[in-house]
């Protein structure tokens, strides 16, 4: 890292969307963190942050959690403290999955859902699932550590699995 540049440090990602018409079943959408070692940084992740968990050093974290999309704001937070992460992990995938429960969901049938990630008031990338509504999840970012620092990835990547599959699997290269 050069004198003046620190790199990414602390990431924040968001997701909102609006709650299920009256009378329907509601939607719950949640933002996971899997990280991946050096030695393995494409294949099953370390550990895996989402609801009701937090990484095993306090370093990923989530601040928000909804069930049904009734917050205001931003329903779900996420807090990524980059630089206090370990040597050893050198990639960080960011996804959005979509709970099956008690009714099979694609991002066709969430209202309005959308993500931002940012770092302090910088924001790194900002979007929606208009590019996957056929999709069950998502990964929507990836850091990956530099010599340097973490470098940041954007891009939406849609997953047709159930939610246990996905965590398993989003870090994987696919073919395009």
């Amino acid at each position: 890292m050069n004198g003046l540049n620190k790199g990414i440090r602390k990431v924040e990602m968001a997701l909102k969307w609006d709650p299920s018409p009256a009378g329907q079943p509601a939607t719950d959408l949640d933002v996971v963190a899997a990280t991946y070692l050096a030695d393995d940084p494409h294949g099953a992740p370390a550990y895996v942050v989402h609801f009701d968990s937090r990484s095993p050093d306090g370093t990923i974290y989530l601040n928000r959690d909804s069930k049904d999309g009734k917050g205001f704001g931003w329903d779900e937070v996420m807090t990524l403290e980059l630089d206090r992460l370990n040597a050893r992990y050198t990639r960080v995938v960011l996804g959005v999955v979509i709970q099956q429960r008690p009714a099979h969901r694609t991002f066709v049938s969430v209202a309005n859902p959308a993500f931002r990630i940012r770092e302090g008031y910088t924001v790194l990338d900002e979007g929606d699932f208009g590019d996957v509504l056929g999709a069950t999840a998502a990964t929507v970012a990836e850091f990956g550590r530099e010599t340097d620092g973490w470098s940041f990835h954007p891009g939406v990547q849609g997953f047709e699995d159930d939610p246990a599959t996905f965590t398993r699997i989003m870090g994987q290269v696919r073919r395009s």
